[in-house]
C-alpha cells in the first residue's frame, strides 16, 4: 500500500485493477507502440533517403511523423511499465516532464497541421507562386516556429499547473498526466489560471481549425473547377486524409479539455484520452503513406533488390557520424 498523503508524486488508476485486464492493457498498448513507431520512422526513412521527396509537403510530413513518435512516446511506454509491474505510481519530476512534452508536442501537431494545409493551398491555389512561397528558408522557418511555440506551450502549462496547491489524495483517474484530471485535484478556486491558459491554448488551436477550413474551402472550391476527373481524384486522395487527420484530432482534444473537470466521467476522460493520444501517431502513417503514389513507390523502390545495397551503405554512413 501507498501512503497517499506523504507521497510527493501521483497514482495513474489507468483503465482497471484487475491484474489480467492490466496485462492485456499493456500487451494492446505494446503492439500499437510498435505500430506506431515502425510506420513512423518508415516515413522518416523513406523521405530522407529519396531525394525525389525533398519537397515541402513531404518536409512537412516528415516533421509531422517525427512529432507523432515522440508523442506517443511521451504517454504510452509509461502506461506499458505501470501495467506490467503493476504500479500506478508517477514521480512528480516525471509528471511534470510528462505533462510538458505532452502539451508541448501537441501544440507543436496542431501547428504543424496549419502550416501543411497552407502549403497545400499555396500548392493548388496559387501555383504560379508556389516555389517562391515555400521556398527552403520559408520551410525551415516555419518549422522551427512550430517547434518553438510547441515548447513555449508546455513550458507555460507546466509551469502554471504545478504551481497550483493540491487539496486531497494525489490520484490520477488517467493513463499519464492529463491536465484535465489534474485540475480535479486542485483546491476551490485556486486553478483559475490554468483555465485561463487551457482556454487560451484550445482558442488558438481553434483559430488553427479555422484557418484549415478556409484552406480547404479554397482547394476544393479550386479542385472542382479542374476538368480532368484524373486531376481532382490526385488533389481529393492527398487532401482528404489530412483533413481527416486534422477533423478527428482536434474535436476528440477539444473536446476533452473544453470539459470542466467536475463534469469529467472518468470512462470517457479514458476513451477520449485514447482517441487524441494514441490513435493518430498510430493512423497518421497509414493515411499518409497508403493513399500516396509517391510514397508507395519510394518504399517499393528503397526495398527493391537495386537499392537494398545502397539503403545499406547509406545508413551505415550516417550511423558512423
Amino acid at each position: 500500500m501507498v501512503n497517499l498523503t506523504s507521497m510527493s508524486g501521483f497514482l495513474l488508476m489507468g483503465f482497471s485493477d484487475e491484474r489480467k485486464l492490466q496485462i492485456l492493457h499493456a500487451l494492446l498498448f505494446l503492439v500499437t507502440y510498435l505500430l506506431a513507431l515502425t510506420g513512423n520512422l518508415l516515413i522518416i526513412t523513406i523521405i530522407t533517403l529519396d531525394r525525389r521527396l525533398h519537397s515541402p509537403m513531404y518536409y512537412f510530413l516528415k516533421h509531422l511523423s517525427l512529432l507523432d513518435l515522440c508523442f506517443i512516446s511521451v504517454t504510452v511506454p509509461q502506461s506499458i511499465a505501470n501495467s506490467l509491474m503493476g504500479n500506478s505510481y508517477i514521480s512528480l519530476v516525471q509528471c511534470i516532464l510528462q505533462v510538458f512534452f505532452f502539451i508541448a508536442l501537441a501544440s507543436s501537431e496542431v501547428a504543424i497541421l496549419t502550416v501543411m494545409s497552407y502549403d497545400r493551398y499555396a500548392a493548388i491555389c496559387q501555383p504560379l507562386h508556389y516555389e517562391t512561397i515555400m521556398d527552403p528558408r520559408a520551410c525551415r522557418h516555419a518549422v522551427i516556429a512550430v517547434w518553438i511555440a510547441g515548447g513555449l506551450s508546455g513550458l507555460m502549462h507546466a509551469a502554471i499547473n504545478f504551481s497550483i496547491p493540491l487539496c486531497g489524495k494525489r490520484v490520477i483517474h488517467q493513463f499519464f498526466c492529463d491536465v484535465p484530471q489534474m485540475l480535479k485535484l486542485a483546491c476551490s478556486y485556486e486553478f483559475i489560471n490554468e483555465i485561463a491558459l487551457a482556454a487560451f491554448t484550445t482558442s488558438t488551436a481553434f483559430i488553427c481549425l479555422i484557418s484549415i477550413v478556409l484552406s480547404y474551402i479554397r482547394i476544393f472550391s479550386t479542385v472542382l473547377r479542374i476538368p480532368s476527373a484524373k486531376g481532382r481524384t490526385k488533389v481529393f486522395s492527398t487532401c482528404l486524409p489530412h483533413l481527416f487527420v486534422v477533423t478527428f484530432f482536434l474535436s476528440a482534444a477539444g473536446f476533452e479539455f473544453l470539459r470542466l473537470p467536475s463534469d469529467s466521467s472518468s470512462t470517457m476522460d479514458l476513451v477520449f484520452s485514447v482517441f487524441y493520444t494514441v490513435i493518430p501517431p498510430t493512423l497518421n502513417p497509414v493515411i499518409y503513406s497508403l493513399r500516396n503514389d509517391a510514397m508507395k513507390a519510394a518504399l517499393r523502390k528503397m526495398l527493391s533488390k537495386e537499392e537494398l545495397p545502397q539503403r545499406k551503405m547509406c545508413l551505415k554512413a550516417m550511423f558512423k557520424l
